[in-house]
């Protein structure tokens, strides 16, 4: 009996399918999500296929004109069983972030819900290691996996309209960096000097899936003079 398939392809409408594997944050599994779409961009090519991978999904953009749900369904099926490649470049990064409450403006309030006082916090925050698992909501924001299940909280109620760039916050069982101002709905507690998005830049994402990341805490001054804004 030939054994059923590990993922699930869904139609998304009449230019697109979902890729699915069972659901859950693990770094194998998102190895091979970005494995199927990098080997389904090297069979199609880019101007045939756009690949948007998550945790656990793949998204398929396709042109109806070009290609419907069974022939990229074929193409998927006929890939090489190479999926559990590694990211390519996947590197180790330490980025500077202050925990300054003059930066962290929910700091105090996530040192509450969880229980911890804030120096417990930053320390538990800082001392993890953290995965790139993809890039999504905007440009070069980077999901972070890793974060210690102490500091897990949610999402706030009402997002702000404004996030400075740099901004370091959580979100339900994540952590990730704002790259740009934008509205956002995380619970902000620091803030990196680093630019993290520069379209002058290849990729303009400094960020990339399977990035290995740690966070090292600086203090207000020393943010100011790697050139941080207040």
């Amino acid at each position: 009996m030939i054994p059923p398939p590990e993922f699930t392809l869904t139609p998304l409408g009449d230019s697109a399918l979902v890729l699915a594997f069972a659901p859950r944050i693990d770094p194998d599994l998102n190895d091979r999500v970005h494995a199927i779409a990098a080997a389904l961009l090297a069979a199609l090519g880019t101007d045939r296929v756009e690949c948007v991978p998550a945790y656990h999904t793949l998204t398929v953009h396709f042109d109806p004109m070009q290609d419907d749900y069974e022939s990229i369904a074929q193409a998927i099926a006929g890939l090489p069983e190479c999926h559990d490649a590694k990211p390519h470049n996947a590197r180790d990064i330490v980025l500077p972030v202050c925990y300054d409450a003059r930066l962290a403006p929910d700091l105090q309030a996530v040192a509450e819900y969880t229980g911890l006082g804030v120096e417990a916090l930053v320390n538990l925050h800082s001392g993890a290691d953290y995965r790139v698992y993809f890039l999504g909501f905007k440009p070069g924001f980077a999901y972070l996996g890793g974060l210690p299940e102490a500091l897990h909280m949610p999402r706030k109620d009402s997002p702000r309209l404004n996030v400075l760039a740099g901004s370091v916050g959580i979100g339900g069982a994540q952590t990730g960096i704002y790259p740009g101002p934008s509205p956002g709905g995380w619970q902000l507690i620091g803030r990196t000097p680093n630019r993290l998005f520069d379209l002058q830049q290849s990729p303009p994402s400094f960020l990339q899936p399977g990035d290995r990341l740690r966070f090292q805490r600086v203090s207000f001054e020393e943010f100011v003079a790697m050139g941080g804004v207040p």
